[in-house]
């Protein structure tokens, strides 16, 4: 396994419940390296993160190694199978009219 694999998989590993299903798929073409990244349904999220701040941050480091090495590392975040992807929900709090807040600033 290449350093940027190796790199990729001992980050990984150490976010995840479910270790033993990571799965990294290596490939080098014109455009450089593409590090593909399979990973239990339930730990999805951990690698994502809030925002995707996770997976943007492990991108940059990536990018960090393959440029120690002369290379373009890329990685793909496989979905797996059987996920469902959330939509982005509206805070749940109770949304209120803007004459309800100006009642409640009258003393």
């Amino acid at each position: 396994m290449e350093k940027d694999a190796q790199f990729l998989e001992y980050i990984v590993k150490g976010l995840l419940d479910y270790p033993e299903a990571v799965k990294i798929t290596r490939t080098v073409d014109e455009m450089g390296v593409l590090l593909s990244l399979d990973v239990h349904k339930d730990d999805m999220g951990k690698i994502i993160g809030r925002s995707g701040n996770t997976a943007k941050a492990i991108r940059i480091l990536l990018r960090v190694v393959g440029m120690k090495n002369n290379a373009r590392v890329n990685l793909k975040i496989n979905e797996p199978e059987g996920s469902e992807r959330r939509e982005p929900s509206v805070k749940s709090a109770k949304m209120r009219s803007v004459d309800d807040v100006m009642e409640d600033l009258k003393m």
